[in-house]
């Protein structure tokens, strides 16, 4: 993938647009599951908030029966029950309105945790299994998205869903729960004056409306530029040494900019938006609160406006003000649960574009374990690509006897490692058919498969973690003998002990603390380690000294005496031993045989044999025209 990639559109976003309804899914598929302690954070919303309304309605009764001399009488509560003193009235409203804050601070406590439970168990399952989709799909799903993208994805989009179900919920309910008790008790206690603190509500559900309008393709556009510039810091990151090395810090300094402006200008797009609209939410619910205080204030003074009738006593009125300021606040904070819902929903829609995305290779339902006896492979008419457009490989068609060694070679780019990769089932092939002792691989199970083969790449990759983790990795809960064993048949023993603390060594990240043959040999003792029944080895020992790779190549030779062996080598001293000898060009086998026999063809492999032994003078020109074209478009498509 070229540089200039970084700077496209949300590469998520043709998937996103195929996810239905993401929020109602999340709660169908995730919620349900943990539905007990929604209902202990549901309910316990429920009794916490009544619990917080009855100080304003106990007060306006204990005002009016203390000061005004109305008959004291409680809710739900019988009248012989109640003293008939004023300082016995009002130690029983104190007493009620502390047990109030005492209980409620204990369901307060249930709600929190019940809240909690729920998202943090939810943000748990939707990471790993978002993850485990993530790492199923095929190779070629990899090569089309950037590390960052991805991180974003299980980073900050879950977490944004947990904020969401936490934080969002838990207000939700509060305050809805909030608004519907007010309402009925200023209902209750004045219908007139309950309409006109009503008055805000209307306005503040149409800017509420025009708010999610406008607001949600801009969180998408805020959530599309974090992956971009995750990527872009990913990117540059990993590649820090050749950053340094070609004096290019300004010039990523200036693309780190770029993308850190598109981020800025997308959020503050958002910020922008929303800093108008709270304040706005804030100012209606304001002149509500003024209006409500104006219109009580003078009819408790004995000025009723308008139509108004009856009669407003002073503990009402300070009852409605109280609960009318309650009341109006968190109707303005629907706007701030709303923005969480938005922001929630346009990442719940990336986590289950990526969760929906389809995989290239599907297992079959009835498929078996593959069962590996000789280790007979044989390639039928396989040809592949990894679009639609062009093959990479075409007609590949050979065999290989269990215990053999069978040598892929060929000019850069010719579709050798693509081989590989196909019979390790990184890919399925287009056409033909991959048999290892005459089972096709699409009717084996994939872990199976992938349990009977060792695989060492040219592009080794270490785990952060020790030396010993690295080598075990894949063959878990081996003795500390057997991993030495391993890495001495790889010849990394000797360098191992060298290291600080030996085996407990941590590498870095990528490896880096180790050179490149260091971590070539590691991963070949893993390999090694494997004991596979199939072993790809690609380019496997392309980092190393020749006098290493020597050593290595001696121990490989009783490695790979009993069992299947393929290996893809660019220094063809390392396999003119080989049992047989594929030469793969454009995509295609030209020629196949042992060492001598193909010398003596005077093809492809015996020129690229003379390039090795240094014999460049006696090549034919058109063979090195030849190898300037490949070279020439192997480059184009890198650019690409």
């Amino acid at each position: 993938m070229g540089v200039s990639d970084l700077e496209d559109d949300d590469v998520f976003e043709d998937v996103r647009e195929r996810v239905d309804r993401p929020m109602a899914r999340l709660f169908r598929t995730y919620g349900w599951k943990y539905r007990f302690p929604f209902a202990i954070g549901f309910v316990s919303s429920v009794v916490a908030r009544i619990l917080d309304l009855l100080p304003p309605l106990l007060l306006a009764v204990a005002i009016d029966a203390i000061f005004g001399k109305q008959d004291y009488s409680l809710w739900l509560v019988p009248d012989v029950w109640l003293p008939d003193g004023q300082v016995a009235q009002m130690w029983l409203t104190v007493g009620i309105i502390a047990a109030a804050f005492l209980i409620g601070a204990v369901f307060h406590w249930t709600r929190n945790w019940g809240w909690n439970t729920f998202s943090q168990n939810i943000q748990h399952n939707v990471r790993t299994d978002t993850y485990d989709k993530m790492q199923r799909l095929n190779m070629d799903f990899f090569a089309d998205k950037q590390t960052g993208e991805l991180m974003s994805i299980l980073s900050n989009d879950v977490n944004r869903l947990e904020r969401f179900l936490n934080d969002g919920m838990n207000s939700f309910f509060r305050l809805a729960i909030m608004v519907i008790g007010i309402a009925v008790i200023l209902f209750s206690m004045n219908w007139q004056l309950a309409l006109i603190a009503l008055v805000p509500v209307p306005v503040i559900a149409f800017f509420t409306k025009k708010f999610i309008e406008i607001i949600q393709p801009k969180y998408a556009e805020v959530r599309s530029s974090v992956g971009q510039l995750n990527s872009r810091l990913e990117n540059n990151l990993g590649g820090i040494q050749v950053i340094k090395a070609a004096n290019t810090e300004s010039f990523e300094s200036d693309r780190v900019d770029d993308v850190s402006s598109d981020y800025f200008d997308a959020n503050w797009d958002a910020i922008g938006t929303r800093i108008k609209f709270f304040p706005g939410l804030r100012l209606i619910s304001g002149l509500g609160f003024v209006l409500t205080f104006i219109v009580g204030g003078l009819w408790v003074l004995g000025e009723p406006l308008g139509p108004l009738s009856g009669s407003l006593r002073a503990g009402q009125f300070v009852a409605f003000i109280l609960y009318t300021q309650r009341f109006i606040w968190p109707m303005a904070q629907f706007g701030q649960i709303i923005n969480m819902y938005q922001r929630a929903y346009a990442s719940s829609e990336r986590i289950f574009g990526l969760m929906d995305t389809p995989s290239r290779i599907v297992e079959d339902p009835d498929a078996e374990p593959l069962e590996v006896t000789d280790g007979h492979v044989e390639f039928d008419d396989v040809t592949f690509g990894y679009d639609d457009e062009e093959a990479i490989v075409e007609d590949i068609s050979f065999e290989v006897e269990g215990g053999d060694t069978v040598a892929l070679v060929g000019p850069t780019g010719a579709g050798k490692s693509t081989v590989m990769k196909l019979l390790l089932r990184m890919y399925d092939v287009d056409d033909g058919a991959i048999e290892v002792d005459g089972t096709d691989l699409r009717e084996a199970t994939i872990p199976s498969l992938r349990q009977a083969m060792g695989y060492v790449s040219q592009e080794t990759f270490l785990f952060y973690g020790t030396v010993r983790e690295n080598i075990e990795y894949g063959t878990f809960d081996v003795e500390k003998a057997e991993i030495v064993e391993a890495a001495k048949m790889a010849e990394a023993h000797r360098f191992i002990q060298n290291l600080p603390e030996g085996y407990d060594t941590k590498v870095g990240e990528r490896g880096v603390k180790l050179s490149g043959g260091q971590r070539q040999r590691i991963a070949l003792a893993r390999a090694i380690l494997k004991d596979p029944d199939i072993l790809v080895l690609d380019e496997a020992t392309s980092d190393v000294d020749t006098e290493t790779e020597m050593l290595i190549q001696r121990s490989l030779n009783e490695l790979t005496a009993d069992r299947t062996t393929f290996a893809i080598a660019h220094r063809l001293s390392t396999i003119k031993d080989a049992e047989k000898i594929v030469v793969i060009e454009d995509g295609r086998i030209v020629e196949w045989g042992t060492h001598a026999d193909l010398l003596a063809e005077d093809g492809l492999y015996a020129k690229l044999w003379a390039v090795q032994a240094g014999e460049i003078d006696e090549l034919p020109q058109e063979f090195i025209e030849r190898a300037a074209r490949r070279r020439a478009q192997t480059e184009t498509e890198a650019d690409d």
